[in-house]
């Protein structure tokens, strides 16, 4: 009696473009020789999202897509940032496990072949962790301190040493997709979604080609975006800080008056102290402004609504179709 063909499962590969024309060949070469050997259990897709791209990224991906009829690339009007080119990528796609992956050739593909065993295990989020990386040592201190700050501060547990790297359910996508703040932060949504998850160790290798679309302003804002976006610690340490320094001008007080009564002889006009203390309020004073203009700022931008990007078009290796979302 002969049995009926078993459907096979679709895979599709995000992948955020900015600037990375000298890595896109590279990139999909690679990818398509580790997945070929699974070829035949899997239906692979490949989604490009062009961040709004300086260089001719847009051309090589153009070409790939009419080279390879399972590429389809995302043009986006303009350069979004990197967590809104891969939501866009997720919004988009059409497919039972998504693998989020950096194009600079950092995060090494035959990962992804680690990722889908753990997935077929039953796991609905797979996480790519970093055993090690080959960064600076600067890059390699500051995303240690990042995370251990984060993990203290944060309301979910996000594990350290992740980035987007990942492969992700499709029923965790779906729940992704629910999400719309614009201070994005998707690492920190994935773990709040809970679902099963478990990690993957490996080995981080250095960029390719080209420059990190993340200088030292953009980590710095995205790990505001981390922290604000997952806690409100920052709110709750303004009070403790001000019932801090409210103890500590009552002792203050208490030095003042009993020198005043038990030793008058000694107390001397302490000018430079008064000075230094009003500096050292003024500055708490401005510090705590910002940490709530920083949420205030968030609300602003939320309530407004807009879109989180503008799509300009979608390319595939069989048709061109503008969209906007």
């Amino acid at each position: 009696m002969p049995t009926e063909p078993t459907t096979r499962r679709r895979v599709a590969f995000v992948f955020p473009i900015y600037n990375e024309e000298a890595n896109i060949d590279l990139l999909h070469r690679t990818v398509d020789e580790v997945t070929a050997p699974l070829a035949g259990r899997y239906d692979f897709s490949f989604l490009y999202v062009d961040d709004g791209s300086r260089d001719a990224s847009l051309e090589r991906l153009t070409e790939l897509s009419a080279r390879d009829a399972r590429v389809t690339v995302v043009e986006l009007s303009r350069n979004f940032g990197h967590q809104m080119a891969v939501t866009a990528g997720l919004d988009l796609v059409d497919a039972d496990a998504v693998v989020i992956m950096d194009s600079d050739l950092q995060d090494p593909p035959r990962v992804a072949l680690e990722l889908l065993e753990k997935w077929e295990e039953g796991y609905d989020v797979v996480y790519a962790q970093r055993r090690s990386r080959r960064d600076p040592p600067f890059k390699r201190y500051t995303a240690s301190a990042f995370y251990w700050f984060l993990r203290k501060m944060a309301a979910v547990d996000i594990p350290k040493n992740t980035g987007d790297f990942r492969l992700i359910d499709r029923k965790v996508v779906d729940e992704l997709r629910k999400y719309r703040e614009r201070d994005r932060f998707l690492r920190g949504l994935v773990s709040y979604v809970g679902f099963r998850q478990t990690a993957v160790l490996f080995d981080r290798d250095k960029r390719h080609a080209g420059v990190t679309g993340y200088p030292l302003t953009k980590m710095l804002r995205f790990a505001a975006d981390g922290i604000l976006g997952f806690s409100t610690t920052p709110l709750r340490m303004i009070t403790r800080m001000g019932y801090l320094i409210s103890l500590l001008s009552f002792l203050g007080v208490l030095y003042v008056v009993g020198v005043k009564v038990f030793a008058p002889e000694t107390a001397v006009p302490g000018w430079a102290f008064i000075t230094i203390a009003m500096f050292f309020l003024g500055g708490i004073q401005i510090i705590m402004l910002g940490v709530l203009g920083s949420y205030i700022g968030r609300t602003y931008s939320q309530v407004q609504n807009r879109p989180l990007y503008t799509v300009a078009s979608v390319r595939t290796g069989a048709a061109d179709r503008s969209a906007v979302r």
